[in-house]
């Protein structure tokens, strides 16, 4: 991403280059409530604020779903790269909360447009790339994109909204 700034000498805008921010594991381990073997994000780079991220998911042949699917020819169940895309959008929204951050939990209220191009194997680097499409208090939309080697592999539309645990707990107690 670049932004406007101060003149050069040609008259016109001289280029900056935006920061971009970036997670590690350990980061996202503060920001979902995901754990192994459910945490399909490993790191997030190219964070722009709350519009763009890229996630990454190294996958292994020691990843526990390959044990079944398949024993033969071991293949990332699709349902999974839309989970790592939607863990990618959900640690960008709540990275972008206050610095008084309580733990908050993201869930999913639609999937639409899925598609899945080519299998994901062993050895594979997933890059989920997702965008804002637009958020309204709580809730989010995102497109997204997972790609291998820069091939498209998967894509989605995935809507999510932020609660607290705390009070969807609470409200759990009274309808129980």
């Amino acid at each position: 991403m670049w932004q406007k700034s101060e003149t050069n000498p040609e008259g016109g805008a001289k280029p900056e280059k935006k920061e971009l921010g970036a997670a590690d594991v350990a980061r996202i381990l503060k920001l979902l409530p995901h754990r192994y073997p459910f945490l399909l994000v490993d790191k997030l780079i190219d964070m722009d604020s709350d519009t763009s991220v890229v996630g990454i998911k190294n996958v292994t042949i020691n990843e526990p779903f390959f044990q079944g699917h398949f024993p033969n020819f071991p293949v990332m169940p699709g349902v999974l790269l839309i989970e790592g895309m939607a863990q990618t959008a959900g640690a960008l929204c709540l990275s972008n909360l206050a610095d008084s951050y309580e733990p908050q939990l993201v869930y999913f209220m639609s999937i639409d447009r899925a598609r899945f191009r080519r299998p994901v194997l062993p050895g594979d680097t997933v890059h989920y790339h997702m965008t804002k499409k637009r958020n309204r208090g709580r809730v989010w939309r995102f497109e997204g994109k997972a790609k291998v080697n820069g091939q498209l592999v998967a894509e989605a539309e995935i809507s999510a909204m932020i609660v607290d645990p705390r009070q969807d707990a609470s409200r759990s107690q009274e309808n129980g």
